[in-house]
């Protein structure tokens, strides 16, 4: 996905587009999952990921941010959704969450998981669901990342 028209914005994954900066800065100072994260851990973050940054088709001001972590085969993780706050309000997380989805369905995979504290009601908009069998999940925690902080 090179670009994606949406009344006056653009969705592409060109990683070249994505202001490193100004996305460390949302994550770090302002998602409750990713504050205070160093910018070398957010770095390598961003390269291992697929990336989806959300900008003003006039001036390419980026808006909104979201990455995929994924095999392209059978799982993909979305995770550091951000819309910046003077941009809330007009349903750009949404579209972006759905332009995510959208890029993703050709791979064919089983499932995409997200973790959220208290967006679930955007998420179900777009077909998440709670997990019907939340017993049949394991994580290891290497770091005790505290409350939601992966």
């Amino acid at each position: 996905m090179t670009a994606h028209a949406l009344d006056g914005y653009q969705i592409s994954t060109d990683p070249a587009r994505l202001d490193a900066d100004l996305v460390h800065h949302w994550l770090s100072t302002d998602a409750y999952w990713a504050l205070d994260r160093p910018r070398d851990l957010h770095d390598r973050a961003v390269e291992g990921s697929l990336n989806f940054g959300l900008y003003e088709s006039g001036s390419g001001r980026q808006v909104a941010y979201a990455r995929i972590v994924t095999d392209h085969a059978t799982f993909a993780w979305l995770c550091d959704v951000y819309v910046c706050r003077d941009d809330r309000g007009k349903g750009l997380g949404t579209a972006l969450v759905e332009a995510v989805a959208e890029h993703m369905t050709p791979c064919g995979l089983s499932r995409i998981t997200l973790a959220t504290k208290d967006a679930h009601g955007v998420y179900e908009k777009i077909g998440f669901r709670r997990m019907a069998a939340p017993e049949q999940w394991m994580t290891l925690g290497l770091i005790d990342p505290g409350p939601m902080g992966i």
